[in-house]
């Protein structure tokens, strides 16, 4: 195996075992709730945290920016500019989770009034919303370290915070939830506690293997960070990457708020769909996030060492040959088994019965995906804020435009038709802009 193989898969397979874990978080939430209460809790938690996704998923930059920077840096040798990058994140961080806590109740109120749910379901979804809002601190700067880690050319650090993080939310929730008389509530409260132990972990592996103490003692290095030329093209890439991650909403709350419009059956079968092709991400994003590392450390070597940047393209032909490795084996267990991974996520013959007909789109998925979420990686180790943001423009565009123009005559249909446009305008606009990025 080669050298550039094997710093592949030694960034990635961590990446993937600490996403694996994620999904057991929602899991052990759902029965938890589903146990203790009725139908109005378990619709209140749902309700409470898709408010927290679309909370955060705005904040995606705090990860993905930090980490191409940081990548850069690494690559080029400067461990002062490493260090500078992660104080100007945090610092963002911060400064956003302050206006989050202050804005906290206009927001919810605000998405409430939008989103139809009964009194009783509105009700558990702002105890909830008001008492893991407070994670907000936290949850930020988690993204902030996990990007540094990566850039740092370390996965396995964030690895060990997001597993914390995933076993103490399920037993924190568990305990709280069950075992004290906080009830359904305790499941926000063990959300509380499980970021918070992930932050004191991230910090503690932060001077233990990095920086050491001495830095937070010495206020001047704030100062200078802050206060430099490099602050502003950090601010610059990351309103890039806010505009992306709206992009984002559009076409993934656009996904489901019209797949309710089809009634029920096709809201549950389009769910479980988003489910799978999330299950797949988890693994090809180990992949990206090694890109992420890799391109970002050859982009500043190649400053360094006035060596040409395409000599990236080795590196950029590994990485999508190990994802598009996944995507096929995907696309084979989905072809041989989708039914059965249905089967899995519920037993309701009306909603099995309905998804037959979209199979095709669960097996096709995989290698179509795999180009789009391996670009993005190695997008963002280049820095290419631009380009990613435009990118993700011309993919919801894609995604409304498919839509629109096929739902009259194939119904819900449409839906995967609208979601495969938007994978593949981000994969082909970012294929052909590549040449220009490392020009």
């Amino acid at each position: 195996m080669t050298t550039t193989n094997k710093a592949i898969l030694r960034l990635a397979l961590p990446s993937i075992l600490a996403n694996i874990t994620i999904p057991l978080v929602g899991i052990v939430d759902t029965a938890i709730v589903g146990h203790l209460s009725d139908a109005a809790a378990i619709g209140g938690i749902a309700i409470g945290t898709m408010l927290f996704d679309l909370l955060y998923w705005n904040f995606g930059f705090l990860r993905v920016g930090t980490s191409g920077l940081t990548a850069q840096a690494y690559g080029r040798g400067d461990e002062t500019e490493c260090r500078r990058i992660l104080l100007r994140s945090l610092s963002i961080a911060m400064i956003a989770a302050v206006v989050i806590l202050a804005i906290q109740w206009l927001f919810v109120t605000a998405v409430l009034a939008v989103v139809p749910c009964s009194a009783e379901v509105a009700s558990v979804a702002r105890e909830y919303f008001f008492v893991r809002i407070w994670a907000a601190p936290a949850t930020l700067s988690l993204f902030t370290f996990k990007g540094w880690f990566i850039g740092m050319q370390d996965t396995k650090s964030p690895m060990a915070v997001d597993i914390l993080v995933n076993v103490v939310n399920m037993a924190a929730s568990y305990y709280l939830a069950v075992k004290t008389p906080l009830g359904v509530v305790g499941v926000a409260y063990g959300t509380l506690v499980a970021q918070y132990s992930g932050l004191i972990l991230a910090v503690a592996i932060l001077l233990a293997r990095y920086i050491g103490i001495s830095v937070f003692r010495n206020i001047d290095r704030w100062k200078e960070a802050l206060r430099s030329a490099e602050l502003r093209h950090m601010l610059s890439l990351n309103s890039n990457l806010f505009i992306r991650s709206l992009c984002f909403m559009v076409v993934y709350v656009g996904y489901t708020s019209l797949a309710s419009l089809y009634g029920d059956t096709e809201l549950a079968v389009s769910s479980i769909m988003m489910k799978l092709f999330m299950f797949f991400s988890f693994f090809v994003d180990g992949f990206a996030y090694a890109g992420e590392a890799l391109v970002g450390k050859a982009f500043g070597e190649s400053k360094v060492e006035s060596r040409k940047s395409k000599d990236i393209n080795p590196t950029v032909r590994a990485l999508f040959n190990w994802a598009l490795g996944v995507g096929l084996l995907f696309t084979v267990l989905y072809a041989f088994w989708g039914d059965e991974a249905f089967a899995l996520m519920t037993s309701d013959t009306t909603v099995l019965m309905a998804a037959e007909k979209y199979k095709i789109w669960l097996i096709g998925m995989p290698l179509i995906s795999t180009l789009a979420f391996m670009w993005d990686g190695v997008y963002i180790g280049a820095t290419a804020g631009v380009q990613i943001r435009n990118s993700m423009i011309w993919a919801a565009v894609g995604f409304i435009v498919g839509y629109a123009a096929t739902f009259s005559f194939v119904g819900p249909q449409a839906l995967y038709i609208g979601y495969f446009a938007h994978l593949i305008a981000r994969a082909f606009y970012l294929t052909i802009k590549w040449d220009k990025v490392i020009g």
